[in-house]
C-alpha cells in the first residue's frame, strides 16, 4: 500500500488529507483514487502536479509499500 497525500482542492474533492491505496505505479495509485473519489477529484488531478517521496514524477514510476504520492493542485491568490 502507498500513502496518497492530498492538498488544497484535491483534499476538498476527496474529503480526506490522505489515504492508503494499492498500486504498482504512480498511475495505478492515481487511477484508484479517481475511482474512489469520482469526477470532481479527477478534474482536480488533471491540473495538478504529482510527487513521489518529495520529487516530481510521472505516472509510469513504480511504487512500493511505504512510498508517499502527493497531489499538489495549482495555487492561486493575490490581488
Amino acid at each position: 500500500m502507498v500513502t496518497l497525500r492530498l492538498f488544497a482542492q484535491a483534499r476538498e474533492a476527496a474529503g480526506t488529507r490522505s489515504v492508503e491505496l494499492p498500486g504498482e505505479t504512480v498511475g495505478d495509485v492515481l487511477d484508484e483514487a479517481c475511482h474512489r473519489f469520482g469526477a470532481t477529484f479527477t478534474a482536480v488531478l488533471d491540473g495538478s502536479k504529482v510527487w513521489l517521496n518529495g520529487s516530481p514524477v510521472d505516472r509510469t514510476q513504480p511504487v512500493t509499500t511505504g512510498d508517499e504520492v502527493a497531489v499538489l493542485p495549482p495555487v492561486s491568490g493575490g490581488a
